[in-house]
């Protein structure tokens, strides 16, 4: 039956539609059409013994949930309680410190050694490093985005440009960055083309930031007191990298460039800055000859913001990459390209500085 007969009939002594009103209704039908003068609600048909005990079980529930437990032997259900939130876990540091502190004592043993007793023996420690950077560097590009920067002709070349800078000054590295760009050109062309534009433009590109910026620290070592300038390098650059952390890690909220590096806190900078500030001002009194405290302040002013743009130069690079360090040579600290990412950019910062504020001597 449509919904739409439920409802009052159509006119006295006459049901159904209009189209039947010509039929006389009798009493049979007139009892039934007031029966339904009701609006009744549009319930499925089920039997009525059915209906009854939906009914009971629906009276029973609302009975339930009014006035409790149907029988007096069951024990109402206590109210769930709210879980409470967990405490605040305190903050970690993201490596092992232990590892990273014994590597870092073990590297400043071999660097001062090397750097005080022959000055020949600190520069086979930094082409060590560009060399092993630059296998870290190009293996990294051909695993993650299939670059096949020439690594022969790379660390040849690297070698090549630190030792003439050592040996010749600032034209000697110029002229083996040029022949070391060259043979990376030549070297590539043994193999197929494809690639060839991408491949030489990262080749070229790992020749200057590896090889040509670690140049500029055997430059600070043909000086007279080249030793001390070199080390004056060294521990604002780590002075720096060391006040961020502590104080980014302690007192950080505020990010620096999250979709770079998201670790990264402004609070960390200036941590960064103060830290290099103040060792700035006492390494120019005391281990720079003719060496001023207001030039320290501008001096750890320059390395906090150079080795911070190195740093996250780098997180730019591994980010592209999809990695977290470079390699797993330092345990503690990841491969050496991820201890050169502030040092690399540092070195031309300190170096032009020292022959500003000092001389080249």
């Amino acid at each position: 039956m449509n919904d739409s007969t439920w409802g009052a009939p159509q006119g006295a002594g006459y049901w159904g539609t209009p189209d039947m009103r010509a039929a006389p209704a009798g009493p049979a039908h007139d009892v039934h059409g007031a029966q339904q003068t009701r609006p009744m609600p549009n319930v499925p048909d089920v039997p009525d013994a059915g209906r009854d005990a939906q009914s009971r079980d629906d009276r029973d529930r609302d009975a339930a949930h009014v006035s409790g437990p149907l029988f007096r032997d069951e024990k109402p259900q206590e109210p769930m309680s709210t879980p409470l939130p967990p405490p605040p876990q305190k903050k970690r540091a993201g490596r092992d410190l232990r590892a990273a502190i014994g590597v870092g004592v073990g590297l400043g043993a071999v660097i001062g050694v090397s750097l005080f007793i022959v000055k020949a023996a600190f520069i086979g420690v930094i082409v060590a490093a560009v060399v092993v950077g630059l296998w870290e560097l190009t293996t990294r590009l051909q695993e993650r985005k299939g670059i096949k920067a020439p690594l022969v002709p790379l660390a040849v070349g690297g070698a090549a440009m630190v030792i003439a800078g050592y040996a010749r000054g600032p034209e000697g590295a110029w002229i083996a960055m040029a022949l070391t760009a060259l043979a990376v050109l030549v070297w590539r062309m043994t193999e197929p083309p494809d690639g060839y534009l991408k491949d030489v433009t990262a080749g070229v590109f790992a020749a200057f930031y590896v090889p040509f910026l670690a140049t500029f620290v055997a430059l600070m070592l043909t000086a007279d007191d080249g030793s001390w300038r070199v080390l004056t390098f060294l521990i604002l650059t780590v002075v720096s990298d060391t006040g961020a952390y502590a104080v980014g890690w302690r007192f950080g909220t505020h990010k620096l460039a999250p979709r770079i590096s998201p670790g990264k806190t402004r609070e960390g900078l200036l941590g960064a800055v103060a830290f290099a500030m103040v060792a700035g001002v006492l390494c120019m009194e005391f281990l720079i000859d003719d060496g001023a405290w207001w030039q320290g302040l501008l001096l750890g002013l320059a390395v906090a913001a150079s080795a911070t743009l190195g740093d996250l130069g780098e997180s730019m690079i591994k980010r592209d990459l999809g990695i977290k360090d470079m390699g797993t040579l330092l345990p503690g600290h990841g491969g050496i390209m991820d201890r050169l990412d502030s040092l690399l950019p540092t070195a031309p910062v300190v170096w032009l500085l020292l022959v500003l504020f000092v001389g080249s001597g």
